[in-house]
């Protein structure tokens, strides 16, 4: 088992099933104690209990991470549960809808803004005062290759998680001096519970997104999280305000 996050004290939003099970997994893997936050209390409860089941020190903790009062109390949770917050993936996000962009109502677009972008600024809010008030620490958000060259029919989203990068970077600017990193992983077409039931509904679906990723594969849970890892580690101490991209060289196909 790689230690690299011995002793660290981590909190994964949206940590309750896919890629954000998978973060917790490969946190826990390498040594750290893991807060799941979630808003889904069974599959968060699961989480937990399979990373009790190999030693590791884990608690749920539910929060609607767009509620500020929530925030609050998912940090005082942390604290209070663990004695200090070192690391912090925000990866909860939810789109609200898609289509041509002029049939948007105005409570989709800013839903999807809240729940993408706002919700990352407040936990950083948060998480930051937190880590500042210990001498640093280490976040990684969760973008999207969406927010690179934008997506259509997704606008908000994309839109959304464009933001999400540009926090990321003049947030990296403000902490850098004291002590604090802040990274963004972009994931490109990642094999969820969610895409699996679309493939399931479009038996197509899969061999189209395979073919236009030059890779010619989905990616796994796994490869963002151990992305997530790394930027989180002391492996990576020199490096903040990137936007990493984990796509199997979708961002760079022509």
């Amino acid at each position: 088992m790689s230690e690299d996050l011995v002793n660290k004290v981590a909190l994964v939003t949206g940590g309750a099933a896919g890629i954000g099970r998978a973060i917790c997994e490969q946190l826990a893997q390498q040594g750290a104690s893991v807060a799941v936050v979630d808003i889904n209390t069974e599959a968060g409860e699961e989480c937990v209990a399979i990373l009790r089941e190999r030693g590791t020190k884990a608690e749920f903790i539910y929060c609607d991470v767009s509620s500020e009062s929530d925030v609050a109390e998912m940090l005082t949770k942390t604290i209070r549960i663990f004695g200090r917050l070192d690391i912090a993936c925000n990866n909860a996000a939810v789109s609200r809808g898609n289509g041509p962009i002029h049939e948007f109502t105005r409570d989709v677009f800013d839903q999807t803004l809240e729940m993408c972008l706002t919700n990352t600024w407040l936990c950083m809010k948060y998480e930051i005062e937190a880590m500042l008030a210990q001498g640093g620490g280490a976040i990684v958000n969760i973008s999207s290759n969406a927010s690179l060259r934008g997506q259509a029919f997704n606008t908000a989203y994309a839109a959304a998680k464009g933001g999400v990068n540009i926090l990321t970077k003049s947030s990296a600017a403000e902490y850098a001096a004291r002590g604090i990193r802040i990274n963004a992983v972009s994931p490109g077409v990642i094999r969820t519970p969610g895409l699996e039931k679309y493939f399931q509904e479009q038996p197509k679906a899969e061999e189209q997104m395979n073919k236009v990723t030059p890779m010619r594969r989905l990616g796994e849970p796994a490869e963002i999280a151990q992305a997530v890892a790394f930027l989180l580690s002391e492996r990576a101490s020199f490096i903040t305000g990137q936007l990493l991209s984990v796509d199997g060289g979708g961002a760079i196909r022509g």
